[in-house]
């Protein structure tokens, strides 16, 4: 999977998270991931097609996204609730807009599909295609979470 396709899906999350929620995401290094279990207690995921295909999923600790949502909503929430999931749909959808520009700045033009949640421990993320996908985890000082992008860029013709 080539990196022009994974650095905007890790700079929109960067991104997003400083702005909205005042965190400061720490990214490690990207590894493949083979098999469907997330790498957090709740996750959005949203399809992708266009000029790229497949999925990007953004899977939250318990810690993490507690304290992310505390901050854009200026209160604190101490479990995940309806306003934890909601928010993490927003996240979700927010992330990708930023990545999608950053994609049609180069050319390749990129449509989203509405945000799917999944939370619990040990809940499984299901790509829209098959294969491994590339995970960027990322630390923040409230916990962990990771970007979790499964996509196929195909050429642009024409331009």
């Amino acid at each position: 999977m080539d990196v022009k396709f994974i650095n905007p899906f890790l700079n929109g999350t960067i991104s997003v998270l400083k702005t909205m929620a005042f965190v400061e995401p720490k990214p490690d290094k990207p590894y493949l991931k083979k098999d469907a279990m997330a790498r957090g207690d709740v996750s959005g995921i949203i399809g992708l097609t266009g000029a790229v295909t497949g999925s990007m999923a953004l899977s939250f600790s318990e810690g993490a996204i507690l304290k992310i949502v505390s901050n854009m909503l200026g209160e604190e929430i101490k479990k995940i609730n309806g306003d934890i999931t909601d928010a993490v749909g927003e996240i979700t959808n927010m992330v990708s807009g930023v990545a999608r520009k950053e994609l049609e700045s180069i050319g390749l033009n990129v449509e989203a599909a509405i945000p799917t949640i999944v939370s619990g421990k040990g809940h499984s993320i299901k790509h829209v295609l098959s294969g491994p996908s590339v995970v960027i985890p990322f630390e923040t000082e409230y916990g962990p979470f990771a970007v979790d992008v499964c996509i196929n860029g195909m050429e642009q013709t024409g331009k």
